[in-house]
């Protein structure tokens, strides 16, 4: 199993493997940790999530859950579990999960966790555990429904049916959806125009929407103008300001600080 990271022009694509489907392990998240480590001690200007493989991913290690033989041992696999959704949403810089296939628990709970969710056509989700007697256990549940609602997230986690890229772009789960043959140059090219931008101001975005999932509109409103004001000594807006009255709007190059 590996997850490996590979940088080029200020995106970092973090592209994870466990064949033959990857499923979740404890020994994988291992690998991810470190993966997210060097991250972010270097951040990138956005990151790119994905998997190898036919399915990104099958489910987790049922195994690693019927090992446990008490209640706090099982409560200790759940609180580590939902520590790798968290540390995605953390970051700072613009993330961004691709689905190239099915799509299963926690990889789609990770999915959740990123800014911006990219599917192919053929992609499939859903948070399938109820076929053990379970509920999703790394924050998909409350994700999904801050994305869908909360009568749609129901619906799903009821269910447990797989979804398709179709319908839950119509829920606004998943941004956009591409063909099979397309979807790589369209991560491409959304990933570079983000790579572009000043990502400086994406972070602040980012804590306000944070503030808002906490505290709704009024207490995102108390936060936003000392988010914003932090902003003054970046060189990205300094430098925009004064390119938009020398040379008008859509001129400024951004440099990421």
């Amino acid at each position: 199993m590996t997850v490996d990271l590979h940088s080029e022009g200020g995106v970092t694509t973090l592209t994870f493997s466990a064949p033959p489907v990857n499923l979740y392990s404890l020994e994988f998240h291992h690998e991810f940790d470190a993966a997210l480590d060097r991250v972010e001690a270097e951040p990138p200007r956005v990151l790119v999530v994905r998997a190898e493989g036919k399915l990104v991913s099958g489910g987790v290690d049922v195994a690693q859950f019927h090992a446990r033989t008490t209640k706090a041992a099982t409560r200790e696999l759940y609180d580590r579990m939902i520590e790798l959704p968290e540390r995605f949403a953390a970051l700072d810089v613009p993330t961004i999960f691709v689905a190239h296939g099915l799509t299963l628990t926690w990889a789609f709970e990770v999915a959740l966790a990123c800014d911006v969710l990219l599917a192919s056509e053929r992609a499939k989700f859903g948070l399938v555990e109820r076929v053990i007697g379970l509920t999703p256990t790394m924050g998909g549940t409350q994700r999904l429904a801050g994305r869908a609602g909360v009568a749609r997230a129901k619906e799903f986690v009821f269910t447990g049916a797989p979804f398709d890229a179709a319908t839950l772009e119509r829920w606004n789960v998943v941004n956009r959806v591409f063909a099979p043959d397309e979807l790589d140059a369209g991560v491409a090219a959304f990933a570079a125009d983000l790579a572009s931008g000043p990502t400086r101001a994406f972070g602040a975005a980012k804590q306000i929407l944070r503030e808002f999932e906490a505290s709704g509109v009024s207490g995102s409103i108390a936060r936003t103008t000392e988010i914003a004001a932090e902003l003054f000594d970046t060189e990205d807006l300094q430098h925009g300001m004064a390119s938009f009255l020398a040379d008008g709007p859509g001129n400024a190059t951004f440099v990421g600080r």
